[in-house]
């Protein structure tokens, strides 16, 4: 089992897409399930309606899961196992304000030495604790012994027990925090491989402690990848701005894997893609060349279903819409914009519409022409206006611009369409 857990604190941004996309792929390639964890025990940070804008976003992409779950259902066993770990004096009750937790962090900086919790209420005496009515949070005692982490990415590594520190497991108010959540919830999934950014990588060895104290025998693998640069980019305004789902895919893959060619699918990569070969070196998202990949995409689509993104069902507006791509118009959005036009009132200038005028009286009158070439030899006859100024008239008349692609293009894509385009 592999699990996606991004919290509902805000937008998917598409560092989270990415770890989203790369457990994806590895839950296929392994035959194991995926499952959707929305980590939501931080009340006040949640944003109501994300953990749904979530979902909604892998499905766009394709992204299977056997099953969405919210970690804020599972208070009941991190506090059961919490409970279990006091009663085995693996974790202990610790009374320390958090006004004298932050007066040690202050003295550790001015001794320019790194905090740590120097276990002052490990060994209360019973009573002291029993008897106590002051509020307090609940730690995991630190390990006897470095915590040792076989990466699939990173390799082999080591954290000494300081590192890992007498962690709290449960606030004041008695919530899970983030690290022993995670670990608990994990053991309940059966969760066999964690793939994640590295900004996560000082919380594996606790988590993995975690797992070890409460006797959870079985070994969790981890991959964990470097972080995107500039991954602050939210994809709903990817998707927003008509950049293609399969191509932000690509390009998130693309950017921490060789691959054996520039353009693909999700459903491509499959094929080929190695977890063990995911690059260690730190890359940076650029939408430059997202606009690459998504244009690549867009010219290798299916005319019909292209069409559909400029709202139409049509082929040969598909067809006509491709005509528009370069190296401006990459986005779905763009190309709308484009293709919009040509059915709405023409913007014709001022100095110029006894000329179109001719154009299009000549256009009304003229039978169907299958090829351009005839269709343009009828128009110079019955208009009498010279050829570069039809052609001109033409651009306004069938495209509602100026310039644009070559119109005898145009025209191919447009014939069926005349008696509806110019009235």
């Amino acid at each position: 089992m592999l699990r996606f857990a991004p919290s509902p604190t805000g937008e998917m941004h598409i560092g989270n897409l990415r770890v989203a996309i790369f457990n994806y792929i590895v839950s296929k390639q392994r035959k194991e399930d995926l499952i959707v964890r929305i980590e939501d025990i931080d009340r006040e940070k949640n944003i109501e309606g994300i953990d749904q804008e979530i979902v909604g976003i892998l499905e766009l992409f394709g992204i299977e899961y056997s099953q969405v779950i919210h970690q804020s259902q599972n208070f009941k066993f991190h506090s059961a196992m919490a409970l279990q770990l006091l009663h085995e004096k693996r974790a202990f009750s610790c009374f320390c304000s958090p006004e004298w937790l932050q007066k040690k962090r202050e003295e550790a900086k001015e001794a320019n030495v790194e905090y740590k919790y120097d276990d002052a209420c490990r060994n209360l005496p019973a009573e002291l604790v029993i008897d106590n009515t002051a509020p307090f949070t609940v730690r995991i005692a630190r390990p006897d012994k470095a915590i040792v982490i076989q990466d699939h990415i990173k390799g082999e590594m080591s954290f000494d027990r300081d590192s890992v520190d007498s962690f709290v497991i449960l606030n004041q108010d008695k919530t899970p925090t983030y690290d022993f959540a995670t670990a608990v919830d994990d053991m309940l999934s059966d969760i066999s491989l964690v793939i994640r950014d590295e900004k996560y990588l000082e919380n594996t060895p606790k988590q993995i402690h975690v797992r070890n104290q409460l006797g959870y025998e079985k070994k969790v693998e981890y991959a964990h990848f470097p972080s995107l640069l500039g991954e602050d980019v939210s994809v709903k305004q990817l998707l927003e701005e008509g950049y293609l789902p399969d191509a932000i895919a690509n390009y998130l893959i693309v950017l921490a894997h060789k691959t054996p060619s520039e353009i693909f699918t999700i459903k491509e990569a499959l094929e080929w893609f190695d977890l063990d070969s995911i690059s260690d070196s730190p890359a940076h998202f650029e939408i430059e060349k997202l606009k690459e990949i998504n244009r690549e995409h867009l010219m290798r689509m299916d005319a019909k279903e292209l069409s559909r993104y400029v709202g139409f069902a049509d082929a040969e507006i598909g067809e006509l819409a491709r005509l528009y791509l370069n190296n401006e118009v990459v986005t779905t959005k763009a190309l709308k914009s484009k293709i919009a036009p040509i059915f709405e009132e023409r913007n014709i200038p001022s100095s110029f519409i006894e000329e179109v005028e001719k154009a299009a009286k000549a256009i009304k009158s003229a039978p169907y022409f299958d090829k351009y070439d005839d269709f343009k030899a009828y128009l110079l006859k019955e208009s009498a206006l010279q050829e570069k100024t039809l052609v001109k008239a033409l651009h306004i008349l069938l495209t509602n611009a100026e310039d644009g692609p070559d119109i005898a293009e145009v025209y191919k894509y447009l014939k069926n369409y005349i008696g509806e385009i110019v009235k």
